[in-house]
């Protein structure tokens, strides 16, 4: 049975299989064949050393991942409980159930997902009279997910397990900031119903592991091995999960890679992986190189790229497949040129018989698929948008594409979709009372409007607001570039404010890039465009439909790309500002950025394909080719053009400037004199004390005034150091002010 476990994998896959006792790092290269290894090492536990699977957890970061591990293993070793095989919040949800009564909640407690939490904050704005413009629901989500996690850990978990809701309601009503109010409010509509939100499912597992020993003991004994895959996009508090729970058989086998960690924003943390070995001593690292996937061009240029990061374990991924074809990269004149370029190439590719859906596009956002879908849609090249909609269906591009078509012919559907966004008082009753009417006098539904303006029933709404912008821009729409009007149109019918208030990132980009667009379309199409020409041309986008949705081209995010593979990969827009996004303006971020290029560049197993694209921005600043295009090493690119020696200097001082900027400020904060007993202010975790100094992993550990326990802290973080306590908790200044000088 052994050699049937064994006889498929390779010698590095063996050795991880095979060492089953104490702390086991598996460093796994993309491709390398790591979902195999944990198939079988779980196998071999239970095969060969006689372990039961009641005592293995094995923790996946998806339902999707867990469901397919549990399939290959049964495969294996029959139809046996494979319960422990799960995410982390699923494992936490099965130990609440058990033990959640020590806090005295009861087990069948709900969980509350996004759309229950949201919801709570709407009745919470209700009921405490709080408008939306004060503090969006992303604000508040993100404040309660602070105070819970972090600012006030312990006053939260005392709420929550305090059987008198009354000490909840004291401190709501005595509140005078907002962001308390709803903070305390929140809470108490939790416990009212009893729920728990995905940060509670950790953060209480935690709690109850950390406060009750015999509970602790319970899980720890039961829990003879422990596996952890994808190691590289833990929290910390996934982490302290693993920590506790092994700490009795001290079993801990954890695999992933740190040159993919590129979900920092969520929680991730490189360094927890990176710095294992010395966190758990006599850790036995295994380094697993041999790429299955990929040909070795592909290779080339993903470790050429990757090799330029410094938080990394050195390594190389090594190709076990020969062939292939070196990676093309075309720089274009403009995104039009771009995508035309991909849409040759692609059928280039149909005619050596290859199928649609062994391709696909991988962008950084979803905000640049645009230009793709309108020269696939003019190419009659079939594509499905991943984990996404197409950009001329997102619903604030079809808001503003709604506001420009009731200039030209104020139709119905055009109406509905404006007239009350942003909100204008105008709902339900009035709009059937503008049917009815409409439907007696054979009008449109604006007409209708216009016509009942001076009814009572419009008095309180800002109707008449609606109707003078529409009427003025009616008038003046052909005497005004596209451009023009679109920026006025969502200035001052309040649309562009709207999405700032609720802080909806997304959206504003999305809006960014069709203004992008129009620009675009009106260089390209010179003097004679009219407002009606763009909008029959964007209707012919939004009414054609890919018929064989099953062989399709795959259009979708790196993000979404992450954990799949396809023979041909295009990456595109591969532009400074976009990829990496000019929101990476520290170390850590651009080093992020360039594990998520890495990241996109190993889903490809035939072909890689890199494109960028030259022009402007909407903003008036010059597209340049992205740094890590200038990262990989010439030889293992085909350049299709060739860069203009001009405008080559140029985008290579554009990078090295910013580049420059970047060191500067990491330099400004390494060279702070912090020393133990400085008071340093962090951002998110507030004041604290530092009581440590690593040099050597360049960390510092803090004792922050709201947390029980100590923090390690990177020093690239964003924390400066205290002279003047009163500033560093003036909450009027930006991002808290500390010596007359911002928090990086």
């Amino acid at each position: 049975m052994e050699e049937y476990i064994l006889n498929s994998l390779n010698e590095e896959q063996r050795e991880a299989v095979q060492t089953t006792e104490g702390y086991i790092r598996v460093i796994a290269g993309a491709g390398s064949g790591k979902t195999r290894a944990l198939v079988h090492r779980y196998v071999y536990l239970v095969n060969e050393l006689g372990i039961s699977t009641a005592n293995i957890l094995c923790v996946t970061f998806t339902n999707k991942a867990a469901n397919e591990m549990k399939s290959r293993i049964r495969s294996m070793i029959g139809d046996n409980d494979l319960g422990l095989i799960c995410t982390f919040h699923g494992f936490c949800v099965r130990l609440l159930r058990e033990d959640v009564f020590k806090i005295r909640l009861p087990k069948n407690f709900i969980i509350l997902d996004g759309k229950d939490t949201e919801s709570i904050l709407k009745n919470v704005y209700v009921d405490s009279e709080i408008r939306n413009s004060e503090l969006t629901y992303r604000a508040a989500k993100s404040y309660i997910s602070t105070c819970k996690r972090v600012t006030k850990y312990n006053e939260y978990i005392q709420l929550l397990i305090d059987e008198s809701d009354t000490n909840l309601i004291n401190k709501y009503n005595a509140a005078s900031a907002v962001t308390d109010k709803i903070f305390y409010r929140y809470i108490y509509e939790q416990k009212k119903c009893y729920g728990l939100d995905f940060d509670d499912l950790i953060l209480v597992s935690l709690y109850i592991l950390e406060t009750f020993s015999d509970v602790r003991l319970k899980w720890q004994q039961k829990l003879e091995y422990i596996m952890v895959d994808e190691f590289q996009d833990v929290s910390h508090s996934q982490y302290d999960l693993c920590r506790i729970l092994n700490d009795f058989h001290k079993n801990l086998f954890v695999v992933g890679d740190p040159d993919q960690t590129i979900y920092s924003w969520r929680g991730a943390d490189v360094n927890i992986l990176l710095n294992f070995d010395t966190v758990f001593k006599n850790t036995k690292t295994i380094m697993m190189v041999k790429n299955y996937r990929s040909y070795p061009e592909i290779l080339n240029v993903a470790n050429s790229l990757i090799s330029k990061n410094n938080d990394r374990i050195d390594k190389q991924l090594l190709p076990v497949l020969s062939g292939g074809t070196i990676t093309l990269y075309n720089h274009a004149s403009s995104v039009y040129n771009e995508s035309n370029w991909i849409s040759d190439q692609i059928k280039l590719l149909r005619e050596q018989q290859i199928n649609w859906n062994d391709i696909a596009i991988l962008y950084r956002s979803h905000y640049v698929s645009h230009i793709i879908e309108e020269a696939f849609r003019e190419n009659k090249i079939p594509y499905v948008i991943y984990s996404g909609v197409g950009f001329y269906e997102r619903k604030e591009i079809k808001d503003v594409i709604s506001y420009l078509r009731m200039l030209t012919s104020a139709d119905d559907l055009s109406f509905l979709r404006t007239v009350n966004t942003p909100p204008r008082n105008i709902g339900k009753r009035r709009i059937d009372f503008i049917k009815n009417y409409a439907n007696n006098h054979k009008c449109t539904l604006y007409q209708a409007l216009q016509d009942n303006l001076h009814q009572s029933l419009f008095k309180n709404t800002k109707a008449d607001m609606y109707i003078y912008i529409i009427e003025k821009y009616r008038r003046v729409y052909h005497k005004k570039t596209i451009t023009n009007l679109t920026e006025e149109m969502l200035d001052i019918s309040g649309y562009e404010a709207m999405l700032r208030t609720k802080d909806d990132i997304d959206r504003l980009d999305n809006i960014a890039e069709l203004k992008q667009s129009i620009m675009n379309y009106e260089n390209e199409a010179g003097e004679d465009v009219s407002l009606e020409d763009y909008l029959e041309k964007i209707s012919l986008y939004t009414n054609m439909d890919n018929e064989n949705k099953e062989n399709t081209v795959k259009l979708m995010t790196v993000h979404a790309a992450k954990g799949l593979e396809f023979p041909y990969v295009f990456v595109c827009e591969l532009n400074d500002g976009i990829f990496p996004t000019r929101r990476a303006d520290t170390l850590p971020k651009l080093e992020e950025e360039r594990r998520l290029a890495y990241v996109a560049i190993t889903r490809a197993k035939k072909a890689l394909f890199l494109s960028d694209a030259g022009g402007i921005y909407y903003d008036g600043m010059n597209r340049y080719p992205s740094r890590f295009i200038y990262n990989i090493e010439d030889k293992y690119l085909k350049y299709c053009v060739e860069l203009d020696a001009k405008y080559e200097i140029e985008s290579q001082l554009y990078i090295a400037a910013q580049e420059s900027a970047i060191k500067n400020k990491a330099n400004e904060i390494n060279n702070m004199t912090l020393s133990i007993g400085n008071r340093i202010f962090h951002k998110h975790f507030g004041n604290g004390i530092i009581t440590d100094i690593d040099i050597v992993n360049k960390t510092i550990t803090v004792q922050f005034d709201n947390i029980a326990s100590k923090r390690t802290i990177n020093m690239s973080a964003n924390i400066d150091k205290i002279i003047n306590k009163e500033n560093a908790n003036n909450r009027h200044c930006p991002e808290f002010c500390v010596n007359s000088k911002t928090v990086i």
